[in-house]
């Protein structure tokens, strides 16, 4: 039973601070959920693209235009980082499933690959295309 005394506790574990620190898998978990997401939009993107080269030849200026300029270079390269690191995360999670990999240090060490892994795979594909 209660004694009545209220009990001053965090509301919850995202009170970053004094009472959660971000874990580096808390992290790519996140990162695997905001890449899954920022790719539905990069796929409408490309839908767009393609169907303005479809459309006429002023609709694809347009849309190749956009693409092709500064901000969509960054865009495409965001959306190139988050098709990597979505697949390497997806293989993480495959490898989880099977019931390996669940310790605290091997679960960092895949992090950690998973995140290099990533950058390295995308800046090997900009060199390649």
């Amino acid at each position: 039973m209660s004694d009545g005394k209220k009990i001053e506790r965090p509301l919850s574990p995202f009170m970053l601070g004094p009472y959660y620190r971000l874990q580096l898998t808390s992290i790519t978990s996140i990162l695997t959920r905001i890449t899954g997401n920022a790719l539905a939009i990069s796929a409408v993107l490309f839908v767009w693209w393609l169907l303005a080269a479809a459309t006429s030849p002023e609709a694809f200026a347009r849309a190749d235009g956009i693409l092709t300029s500064f901000i969509g270079h960054i865009a495409l390269i965001l959306s190139l980082w988050g098709v990597w690191y979505h697949y390497l995360a997806g293989l993480r999670h495959l490898y989880w499933d099977t019931g390996r990999g669940l310790d605290i240090p091997t679960a960092e060490k895949l992090g950690w690959a998973v995140i290099v892994g990533s950058v390295v795979l995308t800046i090997v594909t900009i060199i390649v295309i």
